[in-house]
Order: C-alpha cells, then structure tokens, then sequence
C-alpha cells in the first residue's frame, strides 16, 4: 500500500466520545485526546480544534449524532481543517457516512496510528508488520464501502442505476485480491520468525541471557538503551520513534554479558491487527529472561499506561517473565517519595543518575555462573579452540609448550572443559566427596 500522503492531515480536527454502554478502553476523555494530538503531531499534522462529546450511546450512524456533526462541519469550515480524527473505533459505514456529511477525510485512531508506524518502519519485517496491518484495516471498510449494494441486492431490490453487474464482482476481486496480499505478508513474516527462532537457538546454546525494554511509548526506552550500551538509536520526544526492534550486546560485569533489545512503545487503543501483526518482533518478550518495564514517572497518567503495558504483557504470554519496574525521568520527578522497592528502581537515563543500580539489579537475576579462567589446550585438541572461539569469551591466546587459553565460560562450558582448565575454577565436589 502506498504511504499516505502526512500534507492532506496538516490541520485537523479531533473528536472523541463518551458514553456510558462503552468500556473504558472504547471511552475518550481529556487524557486521550490529548494523547491523540500528540499521535496527530507525530505523523506531522497539527489540531486545530477538539469536539469531546458525552452520550449515552453512540449514534448507530453517525457515531456522534447529527447535532454533533453539524457542529464538527462547522469547525472544519472555520478553521480550514483538512480531515477529521476520531479517538474512538468507527464502524466502516460510520467512516464513510461521516466523510459524505463532513466532506473531508475521516480516520480514527486506528488508521492515525496505521500512518505514523508507515512513516516509522525502517526495516523489511517492520515495513512488512505495517503492510499486513494495513490490509487487515482496509478489508472490512472495503466491505462497508460496497455493502450498501450487496444489500439491496439480496434483499430483492433493484440494483441502483449505474451499479448493475460489475459493483458486487469488483467487490468480490479487491477482497481476493487483499486477501492474497494478506497470506504472503503472513508466510514472509513466518519466514522472519523461523531466522529469529534460529537466532534465538543460538543464544540458548551459547547462554546469552536476554533483556528487553518494554514500556508505554515516549516512557525513554530507547535513551536507555543508548545510555546502557553506546548504541546511536534516536531517541526524540514524539511517539512511535523506535518501531524496528534493535538488539544490542550489553556488559554487566567482567564475567556477565547480555542482548538487551529495545521493542515498540505500547500504546492504549492500540488496534487488535496492529499487536497481531507485530506479534513477530513483540514476541521476544516471551523469550526474554528478564524484561525492564520503563515508566515514565513524570507523567501523571503513569499508572494507567503501566495498566496498558500490564495488559499487553499478559496477551503476548509474556506474565510469568522476571521483571525489573524502571521509573525513568527522576529529573523531571516532582512527587515527594521517589518509586522504590525490591524489583523496582528509579532512574534518569538521560542523566545517568541511577544506572549503576539499574545493571547491579540486572546482574544479580541473570547472573549465569560464568568465570574467566585459564585453559592449557594440547595442539592436538585444537578444535576445542574454534569451539571456545565460538561459545565463550576468549580474551587471550599465547602458544607456547600448550595452546594457553584465557576465557569466559559459561557453566556448561567449564564442565566440558574442566580436564583443561589450570586456574580459576574447580569442579563443584560430589556431597560424598566432603
């Protein structure tokens, strides 16, 4: 799917509703539509009016009601505002019914955010995640846009004039067609899945403990990482700045190395197809050995977008994980007592201010029992040095009488490797060796 064109949203007008029959979640209220402008400044528009409207249900329509939409088109007549954005869900024939009445585009959150992730993915699997995600939005709309046809049709109506023939088989062709497109985006990326399950054999193997940073987004994942590994990720004040999931090797201690990776900012309302479709990067987590939640701790609404990273925890598999709760922006803290606890820290990653603590933490849970020692290997066992070379540390080699080897080895390793090893370990003795 081409990228939308960000010109067409550069003014826009937002509008949200409450009402009593939704859940909290399918609800807007001052905090979301304020995340909403935020979203529509990302994608590199600006809002130019807001509508915030309390029913007791939705208007099966028009989803605000005709008043409301009177009220809307005389804004966007005021302001010049190119597009309307909705926080809540539309029903396709909504959309489309509001576009006719309003006559400028209609998005809802949905489709807002579907923009700015377009702009965002940099990597194939990212841009793929976004093209399958987009075709999963479009096909019911593609639906709502002929199935006023398809209606009158089977209801034994006449086809409206100008609609005969070919509407309900075009209908039926771009519905093929996108379900096509929909299978191959799905085989491409079970092809992603199956080279990241390799990878990630490999790391078990070698016992490479990882990490992965969630959190809600623009909570300063990606500062962190920088700040933790010297890794150049951009780490800008917007949301969604980091889609494409970037691993970085990290040093706790001398003896203890991880993979820390930084992972999409989650999001409330985000689109059911939109997790669906990320499923192949945001599966990590329910690999990782220990997950780092970053929060945002100078942000009022904290708890509610933990509540949300909770939530999405849970539906990725991902609940039973260690975690580390990480309070970031303490520079900007300006609460009386500062988040503690016995899996929690609070830190400034832009600062540094409690880093140190932070990789403290981080070594004590994932500590693996490594140790550097030296090995004297006979030239005739050379391929236990490519075999160190591939699964260990190796941080000198000398040649001398024997192959002197100084390494890190992981707790399998010191086992295999224990009739060479000549200082720094000693096998752990039997009970009925004491």
């Amino acid at each position: 799917m081409s990228e939308p064109n960000t010109r067409e949203i550069d003014r826009a007008v937002l509008v949200g509703l409450s009402a009593h029959c939704l859940t909290a979640e399918e609800n807007a209220d001052e905090r979301t539509m304020e995340e909403l402008a935020a979203l529509l400044e990302t994608a590199g528009g600006v809002c130019v009016g807001t509508v915030l409207q309390n029913k007791d249900t939705p208007d099966p329509r028009t989803f605000i009601g005709e008043g409301k939409v009177e009220e809307v088109r005389a804004l966007v007549e005021a302001t010049g505002a190119g597009m309307v954005i909705f926080d809540n869900a539309l029903s396709p024939s909504q959309q489309r019914v509001l576009s006719e009445e309003l006559k400028v585009s209609v998005l809802d959150r949905s489709a807002l955010i579907l923009d700015i992730f377009a702009q965002r993915a940099r990597t194939r699997e990212g841009r793929l995640q976004v093209e399958l995600a987009q075709y999963q939005y479009l096909l019911p709309r593609l639906t709502g846009m002929w199935g006023h046809l398809v209606r009158q049709t089977a209801s034994g109506g006449r086809s409206p004039i100008g609609t005969r023939g070919p509407g309900e088989t075009q209908l039926e062709t771009d519905r093929r067609h996108i379900r096509r497109k929909i299978s191959k985006l799905k085989e491409e990326l079970e092809e992603v899945r199956r080279v990241r399950g390799v990878q990630r054999e490999r790391r078990i193997k070698n016992e490479v403990p990882v990490v992965a940073i969630v959190g809600y987004t623009n909570a300063g994942k990606s500062t962190l990482l920088n700040k933790l590994t010297g890794a150049d990720i951009p780490a800008n004040n917007r949301l969604f700045d980091t889609l494409d999931t970037t691993t970085r090797t990290l040093e706790i201690s001398d003896t203890c190395t991880v993979l820390i990776s930084d992972t999409v900012g989650f999001i409330s309302k985000l689109p059911h197809h939109l997790v669906e479709a990320f499923k192949a990067t945001l599966e990590e987590l329910s690999y990782a050995d220990l997950l780092l939640h970053v929060i945002d701790a100078s942000d009022p609404q904290w708890r509610e977008q933990s509540a949300v990273v909770e939530k999405l925890i849970r539906e990725l598999g991902a609940s039973e994980t260690p975690r580390i709760d990480v309070f970031n922006k303490l520079d900007r803290y300006t609460g009386d007592i500062v988040p503690h606890g016995a899996d929690m820290v609070s830190i400034s990653a832009r600062t540094g201010q409690g880093l140190d603590r932070l990789l403290e933490m981080i070594g004590e849970r994932l500590d693996t029992g490594a140790c550097r020692v030296v090995l004297h290997l006979p030239y005739d066992q050379g391929g236990l040095l490519d075999a160190l070379y591939r699964d260990a540390k190796v941080e000198r080699v000398e040649y001398a009488d024997t192959i002197e080897v100084t390494a890190v080895l992981t707790p399998i390793l010191l086992g295999r490797m224990q009739d060479y090893i000549v200082e720094g370990w000693t096998p752990p003795k039997e009970p009925w060796e004491d």
